[in-house]
């Protein structure tokens, strides 16, 4: 019935204009209608212009600049070692697949440091990009305690509560601490925020009994983790890294032991605090609570780091026998990761200068 409606009015209009006059009507009809269509086509095309150019733009502006960020280490891959490894282009074997791998020293002759050892190892590319006699065996100092945590976290269970015992006081006197006292009670999360931290010995002395039975025993532990990462000029003789002529390794032993730490998500949390905070008990019952502060200079802000460079975390070392010592992550600033290590430093200021040297061969 509408239709028939419809079709009545079309006629009324047809009848009411002349031939000729309908006819215009309907071509001017006609031809709005193409341009309408015209105007609906041009403005599609406009839009998908504007979208091509935005992405053109976001492309050659900011992707162009982007490097692909990648796992640090993927053992699944076969890794080629550096150019300037002795072979050519064989690859590494065993262990070493997926590290940084030389045999000689790296670019010594383009900077030059008062350290005894110093390294700098990009974890993506697998490559050294400077390497000064990362070999020698030395005291690593309090470096001693990244495998201490290495094995407590492998075998221990960070929400053990331990009793503090006297064993802690059995280090030596004047050393680096946490303060804990005989009878305390805290976790041994706790004890291994405050051996990086605050790198408290006596928090050594009481994560290695607990976790081995006996520190006698966590050493073994400790040097069995060492063989087992191929780090042969390693051996300890204690878990802190106080001067023993038995407790040594060498600056690329440490990136090996470092760099399988790296591996553990609480580790990763404990080398980038400033401070940690603790609550725990007295052996009466009495609450304690106290801020372990860092001894990483550039964590406190007492050492500036390089401009190119986002300084993550590590750990310090410093005796006399050891001069001072760091190993540190770092990233550039597409996120990209980098291990350095310095051993053996004449003092603390010489080794944040010499460690700001040595990151400034990181590329931009």
């Amino acid at each position: 019935m509408a239709r028939n409606v419809q079709v009545d009015n079309r006629r009324r209009e047809e009848d009411y204009y002349t031939e000729r006059e309908w006819r215009r009507i309907q071509q001017k009809e006609r031809a709005e209608r193409r341009r309408l269509r015209l105007l609906g086509l041009i403005l599609a095309g406009m839009v998908l212009l504007v979208i091509f150019l935005c992405v053109l733009v976001y492309m050659v502006v900011f992707r162009s600049h982007d490097k692909t960020m990648q796992m640090p280490f993927v053992l699944e891959e076969q890794v080629v070692s550096t150019s300037l490894f002795t072979g050519g282009g064989d690859r590494a074997d065993g262990f070493s697949s997926g590290l940084c791998v030389t045999a000689k020293d790296v670019n010594v002759s383009e900077l030059s440091l008062d350290a005894y050892e110093a390294a700098l190892f990009d974890l993506n590319r697998g490559e050294v990009l400077y390497a000064k006699d990362i070999f020698t065996s030395r005291s690593p100092a309090s470096m001693t305690k990244v495998m201490t945590v290495l094995v407590a976290l492998k075998y221990g269970n960070p929400d053990d509560i331990v009793t503090v015992t006297q064993t802690a006081l059995d280090i030596e006197y004047g050393s680096s601490v946490c303060d804990i006292k005989v009878g305390d009670r805290l976790s041994l999360k706790q004890l291994l925020y405050g051996l990086m931290v605050a790198s408290g010995n006596d928090a050594a002395m009481m994560i290695a009994e607990h976790v081995g039975g006996s520190v006698d025993h966590f050493v073994e532990m400790m040097n069995e983790e060492a063989r087992a990462l191929g780090a042969t000029d390693t051996h300890f003789a204690n878990p802190h890294g106080l001067t023993d002529p038995d407790h040594y390794t060498s600056a690329y032993d440490m990136y090996l032991i470092f760099n399988e730490a790296m591996k553990y998500d609480m580790f990763m949390d404990m080398i980038c605090r400033a401070n940690y905070y603790a609550e725990y008990t007295r052996e009466d019952g009495t609450p304690v609570a106290v801020t372990w502060e860092s001894t990483d200079h550039y964590l406190t802000g007492e050492a500036p780091g390089p401009d190119n460079v986002i300084i993550y975390g590590g750990k310090t070392g410093t005796t006399d026998d050891a001069g001072a010592c760091l190993t540190l992550l770092t990233k550039d600033l597409y996120g990209n990761p980098y291990l350095s290590v310095i051993m053996h430093s004449p003092d603390k200021d010489s080794l944040y200068m010499e460690m700001n040297r040595l990151l400034g061969l990181i590329p931009n």
